[in-house]
C-alpha cells in the first residue's frame, strides 16, 4: 500500500431500515480513486426494525426510547464493521470509520431545523477500537443547509467527466439526483421516494423484507387515479435545494389516499411507477442536458425500475455505476467512508449548491476509540 493510500470503512442504513451496509475501501490519488476491498450486509432484526418505526413515526419517541435505540443500533453498526474487518485486513491498518447512522427524523425547515441519525459514534469507536466519524448532517444544517443529500460531493469526486454530461441517481429509501455537467456547477436534490414506500407496503402483506426484482409489483396494474393524487404532493413542486424523508412519504400518507378497495398488488405497482415518474420528471426539469445516467443504490439492482427508466429516457444512456468502477449497491456506504477520510484531512464535503448551506464545511463529529 502506497503512502497516499488509506483504508477506511463506511456504514450505511437507509430509510427502508432492513440492513446495515458495511464496506471497506482503499482511497488513493488524493481522494479521487476508491477501490472496494470487502463488503458485509448486517440484517436488522425485525424487533429492532419495529423500534425504528415507532421512533421515526413519533408513536414512541420518548428520550429513554430514543437513546436505548441509539445504543442498540450502534451495537449493530459496530458488529457490521467488525464483520467486514474480519474478511480483510489488520484492524490497525484502518484509518477511520464513517457511519451515517439510522435517520429517524429529518426536519431541515422551520425555526429549529435538525436531522437526527441514531447509532452512537462513541460506542462504535469503543467497540471497534477505530476512530469513528458520525453525525454528518448537523454541520450543514447549522449553516443554513438541508443536511441532504450529501453524496453528491462523492459522486463529483468519483464520477464526473470532463467531456460527458453525466447524472447519478441513487435509488435508496429516498431517491436523489446528482447532476454532473462536464463544465460548470454540480448540483442535486432528493427526487422523492425510492424504495421506502415499496418496501414498507410490501412488508404489510409479506413476511420478507422487500419485493425481490419487483416480482409482486410487476404482477399488478397501475391505479392511474391513485398515481395522479400521489404526484400532487407539494414536495414535487418545490424548487431545489430540497430534501425529504419518511416525514413526507410514509404509509399513513399513502393510506389517506386509498379508498379501501384497491388490490394491494396494484398499489405496489403504482408505488413503483411513483418512484420512476418522479425520477424521470426531476431529470427532465433539472438535468435536461444529461447524455449518460448512472444508477446506484438498491433500486439499481431492480430490473423493473432500471428498464422503466431506460425506456422513458431513451436515447440517454442508462447504466449502473458498476461501469464507472463501483458496484451500485455499495456507493452510498463508500461515500461515508470517503467523507470520514475527508473529515480527518479537513477537506470540505458539503456542496452549498446542493444543500443550500451558506458555506462549505468538512462534515462529521469525530469520536476517538
Amino acid at each position: 500500500m502506497s503512502d497516499d493510500t488509506q483504508t477506511c470503512i463506511g456504514l450505511m442504513s437507509g430509510t427502508s431500515s432492513d440492513a446495515i451496509d458495511a464496506v471497506l475501501i482503499e482511497i488513493a490519488d488524493q481522494g479521487r480513486k476508491v477501490q472496494v476491498i470487502a463488503t458485509h450486509s448486517e440484517p436488522i432484526e425485525p424487533t429492532l426494525q419495529e423500534k425504528i418505526r415507532t421512533v421515526s413515526s413519533g408513536e414512541d419517541d420518548r428520550i429513554d426510547t430514543v437513546h436505548a435505540l441509539d445504543t442498540a443500533l450502534a451495537e449493530q453498526f459496530a458488529k457490521a464493521a467488525n464483520q467486514v474487518i474480519e474478511k480483510t485486513t489488520r484492524r490497525e491498518d484502518i484509518a477511520v470509520i464513517g457511519s451515517h447512522g439510522q435517520t429517524v427524523r429529518h426536519r431541515p425547515e422551520g425555526p429549529f431545523p435538525f436531522s437526527l441519525q441514531l447509532g452512537s459514534g462513541a460506542l462504535i469507536a469503543a467497540r471497534t477500537g477505530i476512530t469513528t466519524i458520525a453525525d454528518f448532517r448537523s454541520g450543514d444544517i447549522a449553516v443554513g443547509g438541508q443536511g441532504a443529500p450529501l453524496v453528491p460531493a462523492f459522486h463529483e469526486a468519483m464520477f464526473r467527466s470532463p467531456t460527458v454530461n453525466r447524472a447519478i441517481v441513487n435509488i435508496g429509501g429516498i431517491a436523489n439526483l446528482t447532476v454532473l455537467p462536464n463544465t460548470g456547477t454540480v448540483f442535486g436534490f432528493d427526487t422523492g421516494p425510492g424504495n421506502t414506500l415499496l418496501d414498507h407496503w410490501y412488508r404489510c402483506h409479506h413476511p420478507d423484507a422487500f419485493d425481490q426484482n419487483s416480482a409482486w409489483a410487476i404482477g399488478g396494474h397501475r391505479i392511474a387515479s391513485l398515481l395522479n393524487i400521489l404526484l400532487e404532493h407539494p414536495y414535487f413542486g418545490v424548487i431545489p435545494p430540497k430534501s425529504c424523508g419518511l416525514e413526507q412519504f410514509h404509509l399513513a400518507w399513502l393510506g389517506t389516499h386509498l379508498q379501501g378497495g384497491e388490490k394491494p398488488q396494484d398499489v405496489q405497482a403504482t408505488l413503483l411507477d411513483l418512484t420512476v415518474e418522479t425520477i424521470i420528471s426531476a431529470i427532465h426539469q433539472q438535468a435536461d442536458k444529461t447524455t449518460a445516467l448512472y444508477l446506484c443504490g438498491g433500486g439499481a439492482n431492480n430490473p423493473a425500475i432500471v428498464q422503466a427508466i431506460s425506456r422513458r429516457l431513451d436515447p440517454i444512456t442508462v447504466e449502473t455505476t458498476s461501469v464507472l468502477g463501483i458496484d451500485p449497491g455499495w456507493v452510498e456506504a463508500a461515500a461515508f467512508a470517503w467523507m470520514a477520510w475527508a473529515r480527518l484531512k479537513g477537506i470540505t464535503t458539503n456542496l452549498p449548491e446542493v444543500t443550500g448551506a451558506r458555506r462549505r464545511l468538512s462534515l462529521g463529529a469525530i469520536y476517538a476509540p
